[in-house]
């Protein structure tokens, strides 16, 4: 299956400006292509991943991706997808926003030197020399007002109640200018983005066109979205960051593993890196047996590895196990270490045996009362470890676990860690 045939068996062809003809192009050698990522925000989101393993098929492929980090369009901002104009950023949380999300852009894609090297890129970096007047003469001058209008990003704000002010307006002209800077710098003959891109796309195929006399290409991806059909991103609640101090390993890969039966299926297509005979065997087999959540662990551990690294993707399966009933007393102290990051926390000052548990479940929240805590020891409900208190609720010292963190656990579900000071 060619690359092109993959992608549409995947569902990742939206848009394209001709199949047919970029087909062949990227049978006849590799091609530049690249997508653009606003910084918004310090971080991206799990909405993102489908652009950059986009990128990542391409370059396994044979082909030279050139992730864009939009310093200047980050200024203007994007008007699609929106209902009013966003708030403009000062220039220093732009630069902190940039440096940030080029982290991001490095993870997934090869920097190494070769044919298929991955660049990285600011349009920042040769859109902020070009004075009003150069850029009205040598982009403005190509497009026409009625062109401008018909586009859905715009049409839909003009009439919205806000309406769309001229800097949101112009944005579609600053990324037709990126196209035509990459293409004639860097011969980037495609441009790749998300479905609502489409507008702002096609308008940088038709600028190299006129003012270069050359054929680009243009193609989208669906965005990805929840099971009711929203899109993931962070204006509307609940973002999944790419950065582990916004979002951490375990609680994005806890997101892969919650996801809906009926959606999996369609994620694993859209964003691992497996062969589509693999995955629709793992789907198969996720089907027979759907409480076992096969298909989305999977996706999960590869997700988790792609975004944090083997080593993150590993301590958080092993602190989701414990939280969900392992054995305790066999994770490693690096384990514990994020489960302690999940869960409240206590400190540990002095010895532990003979110590009572009543005050460090008060302490952590999850008892009011050293009466209520009395009455779960009575009912055999509050672990140490693997151990059982009894109803008197004395530690001991052996309850301490690898690293000094003591794991108490109230029910099914309520954990509290407690660590020892570091007297360091």
């Amino acid at each position: 299956m060619n690359l092109l045939d993959d992608l549409t068996a995947r569902g990742l062809v939206h848009d394209a400006t001709d199949l047919g003809a970029l087909g062949a192009r990227l049978e006849s050698g590799p091609i530049g292509l690249y997508i653009g990522f606003d910084p918004t925000a310090d971080s991206l989101h799990v909405g993102h991943l489908v652009g950059q393993l986009f990128m990542r098929r391409f370059q396994l492929a044979g082909h030279r991706p050139f992730p864009l980090a939009g310093g200047a369009t980050g200024m203007v901002g994007d008007p699609g997808g929106r209902s009013e104009e966003r708030n403009l950023l000062d220039m220093e949380t732009l630069r902190h926003n940039v440096e940030c999300i080029k982290v991001q852009l490095t993870k997934l894609l090869d920097f190494e030197p070769g044919p298929y090297q991955a660049t990285l890129v600011n349009n920042a970096d040769w859109t902020m020399p070009v004075t009003v007047l150069e850029f009205l003469r040598d982009v403005g001058k190509h497009f026409t007002v009625n062109q401008m209008m018909a586009k859905d990003s715009v049409k839909s704000r003009i009439e919205s109640e806000h309406g769309i002010s001229f800097t949101e307006f112009s944005y579609q002209l600053l990324q037709a200018d990126d196209f035509r800077h990459l293409y004639e710098h860097h011969g980037v003959e495609l441009q790749a983005g998300a479905s609502d891109q489409w507008g702002n796309i096609v308008a940088g195929v038709e600028l190299i066109r006129r003012r270069l006399a050359k054929q680009a290409f243009a193609i989208t991806h669906p965005l990805m979205t929840k099971s009711d059909g929203s899109k993931f991103g962070k204006s509307v609640g609940g973002a999944v960051w790419l950065d582990p101090t916004r979002t951490s390993p375990y609680q994005f890969r806890q997101f892969w593993v919650q996801s809906d039966d009926q959606m999996v299926a369609v994620y694993l297509k859209m964003l691992s890196l497996r062969p589509l005979e693999e995955i629709d065997a793992l789907v198969a087999k996720h089907e027979d047996a759907p409480e076992r959540r096969l298909a989305q662990r999977a996706l999960a551990d590869e997700m988790t590895t792609l975004v944090h690294g083997a080593e993150a993707a590993e301590h958080a399966t092993a602190a989701a196990a414990v939280l969900f009933g392992g054995d305790p007393t066999t994770a490693s102290a690096e384990t514990l270490a994020v489960v302690a990051a999940e869960a409240p926390c206590v400190e540990l000052d002095g010895e532990l045996d003979g110590r009572r548990v009543h005050d460090l479940l008060i302490d952590a929240g999850v008892a009011k009362s050293t009466s209520e805590v009395g009455r779960l020891l009575t009912q055999g409900a509050v672990r140490a470890g693997n151990r059982v208190l009894s109803a008197d609720g004395l530690l001991q010292a052996s309850d301490l676990l690898n690293g000094g963190f003591l794991l108490l656990r109230k029910g099914k579900r309520d954990f509290v860690v407690g660590k020892v000071r570091d007297r360091g």
